[in-house]
């Protein structure tokens, strides 16, 4: 697993007492690499390898800290999508360097290559297209797969074939379809081959073996949804004249019927003593509080007090804007006791967001040990994303932060049964195909009450 070291030069400048912040760029035994970042500041405000503002000191300029720790944050964020895109044996001091100069002087021209690859059209994509972490992450996903059905269809078919945007063809797409649905079971048949393109283009970047598994019908969708935004970017822009998902037929995306919790389980989370447990009242403070307000996760940690304005949070859905929608800002006013969570923890982040969140990976796990020990443990109907099928799965086994989100529509759903006035809340936008699947739940609810009638 890729990951970042920050310290501080022992040099600091007298006029100034400015030091320069440097990084190490680590993954095991890959690569290890230094480099400058360009990012200066006060020994005052650098404490156990991050920037931290000294808000105490008198004379400190809080406002260039502030700046300075969200330009780390971003160049942090910039080398991690690079390192996505990159095959390992290319990772070093040269290449960090270079990575560092394009995130400082993005209005520099990049002079290497041709600039028309199918992987420096990505770079300048993901440079250019203002999206969140999240989304480019999902993208250099992409990337990593379409470089290894290049390399597969070079080693098995055409030595000489290249993934080229100006000649890509629609039997390619759905050559690279069909690629996809079944590049596990080739991994199975070409082992050989495998084990390169594995080496040079994993499927993630993380720590220990990344294996390739069977992929469900919707993550293939979104896929190709991705490669088709990405075409119509080069055609719009002016890259490419070549247009191969004209008549493309991608398909849409399935789901079953969503699960939420009721207010009176809601509740009983919030009232529930975890006396001993700091680390999971927090957490279940978080989850109570998401319950209240229906944003993204990804929208969640980013909160703060500048997002209310007189009792109502107001926020810009990042996955929106990042699915090329209509721009919206979601409003949320705040119910009493969303505005006493707030309240608890005020003050206790130094930068100013609403709440201590830890990361998405154990705020999920939080939540199914906070079910767990409510007991809230009803066995629930869900899809199985891979085959399709509908199975049976205790609720606190399968509980995730997106849980929180579908108990604020549901629950809302259920009082106005009004998407647009619920969208102006949750951030969906007009016509969103999400509410269809509540208006199935609310009609079984109606057709049991006309059965009762009987």
């Amino acid at each position: 697993m890729a990951t970042i070291y920050k310290h501080l030069s022992k040099k600091v400048q007298a006029d100034t007492n400015l030091a320069e912040v440097l990084i190490i760029l680590k993954n095991g035994n890959d690569y290890f690499v230094r480099s400058k970042t360009g990012i200066f500041v006060t020994p005052d405000n650098f404490r156990k390898g991050e920037i931290v503002v000294n808000r105490r000191k008198v004379g400190n300029d809080i406002a260039y800290h502030e700046e300075q720790l969200k330009k780390l944050n971003d160049l942090c964020a910039h080398i991690f999508n690079e390192v996505c895109i990159t095959p390992k044996a290319n990772i070093n001091a040269k290449w960090l360097k270079g990575v560092v100069d394009e995130f400082n002087h993005p209005e520099t021209e990049k002079t290497s290559g041709d600039g028309k690859t199918f992987y420096n059209l990505a770079e300048d994509f993901l440079s250019k297209k203002d999206c969140s972490n999240s989304y480019k992450k999902s993208f250099c996903v992409l990337i990593r797969d379409v470089l290894r059905y290049e390399g597969f269809r070079r080693a098995t078919e055409d030595k000489n074939f290249v993934f080229d945007v100006d000649k890509v063809t629609r039997d390619d797409i759905d050559g690279f379809n069909d690629y996809l649905r079944n590049e596990k079971s080739l991994s199975e048949e070409y082992p050989k081959i495998f084990e390169k393109l594995m080496k040079d283009y994993p499927v993630g970047i993380k720590k220990g073996k990344c294996l390739l598994v069977v992929r469900g019908e919707n993550t293939m969708i979104k896929l190709i949804q991705k490669l088709k935004a990405f075409f119509l970017w080069l055609y719009d822009s002016g890259k490419t004249k070549n247009r191969p998902f004209d008549g493309f037929r991608i398909g849409a995306e399935r789901f079953g019927t969503p699960y939420y919790i009721t207010i009176d389980e809601r509740n009983a989370i919030a009232n529930y003593d975890f006396s001993g447990q700091k680390s999971l009242e927090v957490q279940r403070d978080i989850f109570v509080f998401h319950c209240f307000v229906g944003c993204r996760v990804s929208d969640l940690i980013k909160l703060t007090e500048r997002n209310i304005t007189n009792g109502i949070l107001v926020y810009a859905p990042h996955k929106t804007k990042d699915e090329g929608e209509q721009s919206l800002q979601a409003r949320v006013p705040l119910h009493p006791k969303a505005v006493k969570l707030i309240e608890k923890y005020k003050g206790v982040v130094p930068d100013g967001r609403l709440f201590p969140f830890i990361s998405p990976q154990k705020y999920n796990k939080a939540i199914k040990e906070i079910f767990k020990q409510v007991g809230i443990t009803r066995n629930v109907i869900v899809r199985n994303p891979k085959s399709g099928e509908s199975e049976t799965k205790p609720i606190n086994e399968i509980a995730s932060s997106h849980l929180a989100r579908r108990t604020f529509v549901g629950n809302a759903y259920f009082m106005v049964s009004d998407p647009n006035i619920i969208g102006k809340m949750s951030g969906h936008v007009e016509g969103s195909r999400a509410f269809s699947r509540y208006r199935k739940i609310e009609d079984s609810t109606l057709q049991d009450v006309i059965n009762r009638l009987g």
